[in-house]
């Protein structure tokens, strides 16, 4: 056969694997071809919320499409989630959400999608301390002297919290059963009515994010006395992590991530989870995200954020349980 046969044969075989080449490939370099709509399951102004048009700002000025933020309230983020799990699984529709996400299917009996099966992880954006503070007024200087305080007096003192499956609410169960401390839930609209009543003494603790909690420490406001993150913080690297104060089993980190309808085919998650890293690696953002209490950024790959959501909804489940929370 001669050299002209063998260029000629190259040829037609190099055509005919271009044009076998998956579509799922072809998507992967063509996305995104129209508007990006990123639902977010809670209301306008929370830090999640603020984190997400952060990033969808950004990745609207690196991609050729613009990545527009969608707030569905409602059923403790299940509406949303519920949007996006039955949207077409193309590319042009994602989840951000929160650690809540990972409580849903054990709070929640009745549920018209699987968070487990009808979402499939992109990446965890980054994770963000909560911060446990108590009153000016509070004799407590130490975690510990705080938890002396209230086993002295069980079910005398309350603590503030979101309601049902918020973050506040979770980390607060954490460390009254790690400490077993008996108190009263009082629960709140939002942190920012629960922090006014924390400064005026109405309440005993008030376990916040960092964005919020760490402005009312550092103008003495409030007092911090553990972080719940298994590091310290940055913003101020003198409060004691709740493991440093001798409960390691409370320790927690409120989380942010996106994730897409399942179906959604892999070089998408792919490409997307490539784009949000390069975007959290530089400078600005991540400082601006850092300010806001995302003090550790992730952007792990979707095969590492499966295993990591499923750990966390294996968690909360078990920790709900054996606090005798029943689905409603």
């Amino acid at each position: 056969m001669t050299h002209a046969h063998l260029s000629r044969r190259a040829l037609l075989a190099a055509g005919g694997a271009a044009l076998a080449a998956p579509a799922a490939l072809r998507a992967q370099t063509a996305w995104p071809t129209a508007p990006v709509r990123v639902i977010l399951p809670y209301a306008p102004g929370g830090p999640t919320d603020v984190i997400a048009r952060l990033l969808c700002d950004t990745l609207s000025q690196r991609l050729p499409q613009r990545f527009v933020v969608e707030n569905r309230t409602g059923a403790g983020g299940n509406i949303g989630a519920s949007a996006v799990a039955k949207a077409r699984p193309d590319g042009t529709t994602f989840l951000f959400t929160n650690t809540g996400h990972a409580v849903n299917r054990a709070l929640y009996a009745r549920l018209d999608y699987d968070p487990a099966k009808d979402l499939t992880p992109v990446t965890i954006v980054a994770e963000s301390p909560m911060v446990l503070l108590v009153p000016n007024s509070s004799p407590a200087k130490t975690l510990a002297e705080f938890v002396a305080r209230v086993r002295a007096k069980p079910g005398e003192y309350s603590y503030g919290s979101t309601g049902t499956g918020g973050a506040l609410q979770l980390v607060s169960l954490l460390i009254t059963r790690a400490a077993g401390l008996k108190m009263e839930e009082v629960p709140y609209r939002g942190s920012a009515p629960a922090a006014q009543d924390l400064i005026s003494g109405r309440l005993e603790m008030l376990y916040d994010a960092g964005a919020t909690a760490f402005p009312l420490a550092t103008a003495g406001q409030a007092r911090a006395l553990a972080v719940s993150s298994a590091q310290r913080s940055t913003v101020m690297p003198d409060v004691p992590t709740v493991a440093e104060a001798g409960f390691p089993e409370a320790t927690f980190s409120v989380w942010q991530g996106l994730l897409a309808p399942a179906g959604t085919p892999q070089p998408i998650l792919e490409r997307l989870q490539a784009e949000v890293a390069a975007v959290l690696a530089e400078g600005s953002l991540r400082a601006r995200l850092v300010e806001l209490g995302a003090e550790r950024i992730i952007a792990n790959k979707p095969d590492e954020a499966r295993a990591y959501i499923n750990a966390e909804m294996a968690r909360w489940e078990r920790v709900l349980r054996e606090a005798g929370a029943r689905p409603q």
